[in-house]
């Protein structure tokens, strides 16, 4: 492990898990994840960003300077289904882009508390209707991280239900799956966690579910059924109070018979990848996922 990473989980003890604690509305986390985003996320250089129209609403478009591939990354911005935007994940998308060769598309889906669920899995399946329509014969990979993870999981179980062209594969960044919070690590990790405070999750349920079931499988893609699913790739930090989210998941997957990649590493942050241009361990795992993308870019494996 580098040196930097007690240096950044120390300064995420000491300022975004109490940020996180304090914050008084979804107006404030979004406004002041954006301006964090601006100042400490940056993309490589010669990346165009640019909005489109996309399905019901838009996306924002981020294409590396050298495209070699004709896979389209569709990706979903975490956030607590509260907070967060294509902005905020755009400048980790571009270095992955970059890795991979091939554009990424980042949906703007709709937050709660202003669109609570099923806005956002219904915008996400509109959303990769119309990417389908738009590169006809690309292989699409689906990913997302912390809620947006666990929307792009959701997606994957409504198109296995469907029985439509699924992605070429699927990799969430400590996703969550279970919106029950049942999982062990919820209590267990909650003071080795640095950025997340799980006081707020009651909160933040409220506010996305609605009142609505959280063990439906639409809601908490743990309990969904992925028989027949494309390989999946997924990472999470053993000090996560999520971590056992994709420990089971994983489990869940592996026993339907999916081709499951996990990796867990030590005391990393929750979703240590958007760090690029700080951490070296988020850049190893950006650069592993990379390889892993193309090598499912270039499967022959035929989507149903």
């Amino acid at each position: 492990m580098s040196w930097i990473r007690p240096v950044l989980n120390r300064y995420l003890r000491l300022t975004e898990k109490p940020h996180l604690r304090k914050a008084t509305s979804p107006e404030a986390l979004r406004r002041s994840f954006r301006i964090k985003a601006r100042l400490f996320f940056h993309p490589p250089v010669g990346t165009r960003f640019e909005t489109r129209p996309l399905g019901p609403g838009e996306a924002l478009y981020v294409t590396p300077r050298m495209v070699r591939s004709d896979s389209v990354l569709l990706y979903f911005h975490g956030g607590g289904y509260v907070f967060g935007a294509p902005e905020t994940h755009s400048a980790m998308l571009a270095t992955l882009a970059r890795r991979v060769g091939a554009p990424a598309v980042l949906p703007r889906y709709p937050l709660a508390p202003e669109h609570p669920y099923p806005a956002a899995p219904d915008f996400a399946e509109a959303v990769y209707d119309a990417v389908l329509a738009k590169h006809p014969g690309a292989r699409i990979l689906i990913g997302g991280d912390s809620a947006g993870g666990g929307l792009a999981l959701t997606l994957l179980a409504r198109l296995l239900r469907k029985g439509t062209a699924l992605p070429a594969g699927v990799f969430a960044f400590s996703p969550l799956t279970d919106l029950s919070f049942s999982g062990d690590s919820i209590r267990t990790n909650a003071d080795a966690d640095v950025e997340l405070p799980a006081e707020r999750i009651p909160e933040m349920t409220r506010l996305y579910l609605n009142g609505v079931d959280p063990a439906q499988s639409d809601v908490s893609p743990l309990h969904a059924d992925f028989t027949g699913a494309p390989p999946v790739w997924i990472t999470a930090g053993t000090t996560e109070i999520l971590l056992d989210d994709s420990r089971r998941i994983v489990d869940r997957m592996t026993t339907q018979g999916v081709a499951v990649t996990y990796v867990e590493e030590h005391d990393l942050p929750h979703v240590w990848p958007i760090f690029h241009n700080l951490l070296p361990e988020a850049r190893a795992t950006l650069a592993n996922l990379a390889v892993w993308i193309r090598a499912q870019a270039s499967s022959k494996e035929p989507t149903r």
